[in-house]
């Protein structure tokens, strides 16, 4: 859609919308479309591709025949849309239901649901419908998508495509080709699922998308369709949990405690193979200097993954498939890092990148929606200043100008002054006077709804929430505000955002209620090593169920965040915080603080690994022909860099600084020497 089209469009739209009795072709050929160059079939084809268009934008475009003068003949019918087609409905709600939707619409923490959220907030405030809400400092819940794949299905659902992707089959071990017409997406046990029919089986599967070995390809020129009545969570409910099985592994002598702790007996005591006080198991000793665990894991991928990262400090021993799992992805990470670099001059390219944008690139149908709810949004809000409107929408200053411009030049067809759109904002604070009927934003749509709904249904598993009726309330609302497009939240289905540790997520809670300092014990994998600090409690919030304390640590003496679950003991010491530091401007809460001695890594991601520049906050990305890009990403700490590279199998590797590209390659290398020995 190019500009100038989205400019008739709006046109045509104050058009339709104010006439009561229809406009006719002809006079909307002179009138809007100013058209006197084209023949009548070309003209007909522009105007039934900006009516189909307008009608995915949710207007229903009318057809009124003139019965007494040949209903047949085009140059006799008449078009209009209703002033109430597709206005969203007044949704009415208190403060304590404006907190849970708030909550709700930023579970998402970034991508396509987490963009359709936003819309969705800003239609209500456009509407006048939710003032600012004060969030409670202890629940702030997040939700992490898996990587861009989970993007990629997100879209091929809402458009009803069939995707085709390879995936690594859970009964055979082996990658097999699949397309698949996607129904729904949904968490369980901690894992991402796709649901939908195997068009290669024939049948209904269910695909977890840690398995899923190369980027979606998404059949945009197929159509398909959910079963009526579709429900990703009933049909996620059936899975059963894996069993609990052992792993057999080599442990580097003194390393890797995290994994340490998990150890467990594999025999009876004094029985061969059976576990010693220290973790080890005796009987077919393991290499010099190594220590033989046994830990439990119900899924080979997931631990695989776990394994993967600690490279040469762990050797798989047992179960085959294990070893397996870790041997691909170190094999694929060091195809990966041996791979010519791209033919590009790093400085160059990231001279001309502009800063990393979360979220996808904006195009002109954006633009367009963006004015429909700009418009009422400027009525229920009049005189803010300009950047703080720029602010509510995502968009720089001149991005909103330009919205204006095209704004204040659209109005009814060959109209007076006084017939277009009238926006003022020559002192920086912003006015509308005139609306002409766009003073209402348009109904949620799909992907809007699914967020929304999405997200209040995930709110349950929080017990302070679930237990009032706060939640209840505002999704009935939501549903009736929705419709039909709310009916198509089945589609998705968010992870459990409950702590496992409640006991910990209460007593850090009280503390930041209290203005009580905290002592912890602390186990870092990263370091491999535990500590204990004193911190000032500033808030809590989750990733999916992982909970973060986000507090001022004094021995750091700086912002950090610590994962509830790796925390080991923690009790106020009886001091009061000493105000040292406030909680880090704006939500959501960044894992990683930037400082000014970080070290500044030029990383390659393939298309697969793109959301990794998300995830690690790139300051600048670009790029690449293969759809993959480059990132610039801060790391405080590159001792963990070859970890990082190991883990994602083959999505990542290291650029520069030259030195930390070959050491992450000589790690990964040793690693894989093992297995291949």
């Amino acid at each position: 859609m190019s500009a100038s089209r989205t400019e008739r469009l709006l046109n045509l739209l104050i058009a339709l919308l104010n006439t009561q009795y229809g406009l006719r072709r002809s006079e909307l050929r002179q009138k809007v479309y100013h058209d006197t160059t084209s023949n009548d079939v070309s003209f007909g084809r522009m105007f039934e591709r900006d009516k189909s268009e307008l009608r995915r934008f949710g207007f229903e475009v009318e057809t009124v025949l003139d019965l007494g003068w040949g209903s047949d003949d085009p140059a006799t019918t008449r078009y209009r849309i209703g002033k109430e087609s597709n206005r969203l409905p007044d949704v009415s709600l208190t403060p304590e239901e404006r907190t849970v939707l708030i909550l709700a619409a930023q579970l998402w923490e970034q991508a396509a649901l987490g963009s359709a959220a936003l819309n969705a907030v800003r239609k209500l405030r456009a509407a006048g419908e939710l003032p600012d809400a004060e969030l409670p400092a202890g629940v702030q819940p997040r939700i992490r998508p898996a990587g861009q794949a989970f993007e990629d299905l997100v879209a091929a659902i809402h458009a009803q495509h069939p995707a085709g992707f390879r995936y690594l089959a859970g009964s055979t071990g082996k990658e097999e080709e699949r397309l698949v017409e996607p129904w729904g997406l949904g968490s369980r046990f901690g894992q991402w699922y796709l649901v939908g029919q195997d068009r290669t089986r024939g049948a209904k599967r269910f695909f977890r998308l840690s398995r899923l070995t190369s980027a979606v390809t998404i059949l945009d020129k197929e159509s398909t369709a959910a079963p009526a009545g579709f429900n990703v969570r009933a049909e996620l409910a059936g899975l059963h949990e894996l069993p609990v099985r052992s792993a057999v592994v080599d442990v580097q002598a003194g390393r890797l405690l995290g994994l340490r702790k998990r150890a467990t007996a594999a025999a009876p005591a004094g029985a061969p193979g059976a576990e010693r006080v220290d973790g080890s198991v005796a009987g077919a000793p393991p290499g010099a200097g190594r220590d033989r665990l046994t830990v439990p894991f119900r899924d080979a991928e997931t631990l695989g993954e776990e394994l993967a990262s600690y490279g040469p400090r762990v050797l798989v021993v047992s179960p085959p498939e294990l070893a397996t799992a870790v041997r691909r992805r170190l094999a694929a990470a060091a195809r990966f890092a041996a791979a010519p670099a791209p033919a590009v001059a790093l400085a160059e390219v990231f001279r001309q990148a502009s800063p990393a944008k979360r979220g996808r690139k904006r195009t002109s149908e954006d633009q367009l929606k963006r004015m429909l709810q700009l418009v009422p949004f400027l009525v229920h809000n009049q005189g803010l200043h300009i950047s703080e409107v720029a602010a509510t929408f995502g968009v720089t200053r001149k991005e909103l100008e330009e919205d204006l411009r095209i704004l204040i030049c659209s109005g009814l067809p060959e109209g007076y002054p006084d017939e277009l759109l009238d926006i003022q904002w020559d002192d920086d604070h912003v006015f509308i006077s005139q609306d002409l009927e766009l003073n209402r934003p348009v109904r949620f749509t799909v992907e809007e709804a699914c967020a929304l709904l999405t997200g209040l249904e995930t709110l349950n598993g929080l017990p302070e929430l679930a237990e009032g009726s706060a939640l209840e309330s505002v999704t009935l609302k939501l549903m009736a505000a929705a419709g039909k497009e709310g009916l198509k939240a089945a589609s998705f289905s968010g992870p459990e955002v409950g702590p496992e540790n409640s006991a910990t997520l209460a007593t850090a809670r009280e503390a930041i209620r209290t203005g009580a300092q905290l002592r912890l014990t602390y186990f870092s994998p990263q370091r491999d090593t535990v500590s204990e600090r004193d911190v000032d409690p500033l808030r809590l919030y989750s990733l999916d169920n992982t909970w973060y304390l986000e507090a001022y640590c004094h021995s750091a003496r700086g912002l950090r965040n610590f994962r509830l679950d790796r925390i080991e003991t923690l009790q106020p010491n009886g001091r009061p915080v000493s105000r040292a530091a406030g909680p880090a401007d704006g939500f959501p809460v960044k894992l990683f603080t930037p400082n000014d001695d970080d070290t500044l890594v030029v990383v390659e991601l393939t298309r697969r690994g793109a959301g990794l520049a998300d995830d690690y906050y790139a300051e600048r990305t670009a790029a690449l022909p293969d759809g993959g890009m480059l990132a610039e990403i801060r790391f405080g700490s590159t001792d963990w860099l070859p970890m990082f590279v190991a883990q994602h199998g083959g999505a990542v590797r290291i650029l520069a600084p030259v030195a930390l590209a070959e050491a992450a390659r000589e790690w990964i290398d040793a690693a894989l020497a093992q297995y291949e020995d």
